[in-house]
């Protein structure tokens, strides 16, 4: 029995009709950039699998880590007990976290990790006697799943069904420069019009609203007007953490940081699943008090597990070398280079880089999961380039450690699609 036939019988995938949907492609192995499927077929993973296996698929300097702390201590509740990865881990991430950043709390994935910033942003008031109950958020953020994330959310192809049931949300444009004094406008307004609690914002790249990026310098004036309101900022670093944007996290673009930070999917560059939220020693004031009910009674199972700590403090020691910053560097440039190449297209619009992040826009009109768009992802994917188009954007987000050579196919593929397929 093959392994598609099984997969049929019980499993329901993710981002999946599955009435509609081709079979579910069978991955036997992974290595570097290089995803190697059941029939023989390669594909380079064009995306890093969702963003998370930045130093390359079965990475041996990083499993080798994992493997070592599984011998030695594999899980135990981290309410009560603590252990050597998990302060190891707390010790190394604030040395690259922005410098107000001192306290960490752990959870299990990037849904989880902005559901505790809200809820850290919401009771930072409840605790103190304030009644606000408001979220901000941009329009078309993505923050994940689970209710509070889908609430603040603005993509309503995620979220349609559950509207209704959502935490109160108020929304602003993003700033682009050209519009930064019409959004702090809206924003000056919003603000003295409603109890705002917090404001959740992916800094500088909307990942699942297909790479849009906007501008540092507004959306810096924004969090400057929200602190002086008191209004807790809470960065999803969730895509942008751990040096995609160029920079260890796109909030050192900022002068002004977050006083929450989200974290996931690099975090353990892809080997296990794990999530944190950090905060400033000003939120973490706020819950310390003789009071048990004024703490975060918010728990995971797995927080803090020991081979995910591993996995993450490894990952933290790649990036900070020379060798992966002289990656991102280069990938950086390839990556201008192929820019370069094709901005005369006629079917190329809006073109966007920030580190290794690389998008464009085909220049048509297509749904976000339609028959267009599948047609794409298909002519990747037959021509061994694992790139899941959003909509008419496409982008490109591999590995620190893909090869020039790797690179150079993915660019061919891109452009063979512009020049025959559309």
């Amino acid at each position: 029995m093959n392994l598609v036939f099984r997969d049929q019988k019980h499993l329901w995938h993710p981002l999946t009709q599955h009435k509609i949907s081709p079979e579910a492609i069978p991955i036997v192995k992974a290595k570097g950039s290089i995803l190697y499927a059941e029939d023989g077929s390669q594909y380079i993973d064009g995306i890093s699998s969702w963003y998370t296996a930045m130093y390359g698929h079965c990475n041996e300097f990083i499993s080798g880590r994992v493997a070592a702390q599984m011998q030695n201590l594999d899980q135990v509740v981290f309410s009560g007990f603590t252990h050597e990865p998990a302060v190891k881990l707390s010790e190394e991430l604030i040395k690259i976290l922005p410098g107000n950043q001192q306290k960490l709390f752990f959870n299990d994935n990037g849904s989880t990790a902005t559901e505790i910033g809200i809820k850290m942003a919401l009771q930072y008031h409840y605790n103190q006697g304030n009644r606000r109950n408001v979220m901000l958020a941009f329009e078309e953020g993505f923050h994940g799943d689970t209710f509070g994330a889908m609430s603040v959310s603005g993509l309503s192809v995620y979220n349609g069904a559950f509207e209704e049931h959502f935490i109160e949300v108020i929304r602003i444009p993003v700033p682009l420069g050209k519009n930064n004094s019409e959004v702090i406008s809206q924003l000056e307004m919003l603000i003295s019009e409603n109890d705002i609690a917090g404001f959740i914002y992916e800094p500088l790249v909307q990942g699942a609203a297909g790479m849009k990026m906007h501008n540092a310098e507004g959306l810096n004036e924004i969090l400057n007007i929200c602190q002086k309101n008191d209004i807790i900022c809470v960065a999803d670093e969730v895509m942008t953490g751990f040096g995609k944007t160029g920079k260890y996290f796109a909030s050192d673009y900022l002068a002004t940081k977050p006083d929450i930070i989200c974290l996931s999917k690099a975090l353990t560059a892809g080997l296990l699943p794990m999530g944190l939220t950090t905060c400033s020693q000003k939120i973490y004031d706020a819950f310390y008090d003789d009071k048990i009910s004024k703490g975060l009674f918010h728990g995971h199972t797995y927080s803090a597990n020991p081979p995910a700590c591993a996995a993450a403090i490894a990952g933290i020691e790649l990036l900070v070398s020379e060798e992966i910053q002289q990656n991102i560097r280069k990938v950086i440039k390839s990556h201008q280079a192929f820019d370069e190449k094709i901005k005369d297209h006629p079917k190329v619009t809006n073109r966007r880089q920030l580190g290794v992040i690389y998008a464009f826009d085909i220049n048509l009109k297509m749904d976000r999961y339609g028959n267009l768009r599948n047609q794409l992802y298909k002519h990747f994917m037959d021509n061994g380039v694992f790139l899941r188009p959003l909509g008419n954007t496409i982008y490109i987000l591999a590995p620190f450690t893909v090869s020039q050579t790797e690179l150079d196919k993915i660019y061919h593929v891109i452009e063979d699609l512009l020049d025959k397929f559309l």
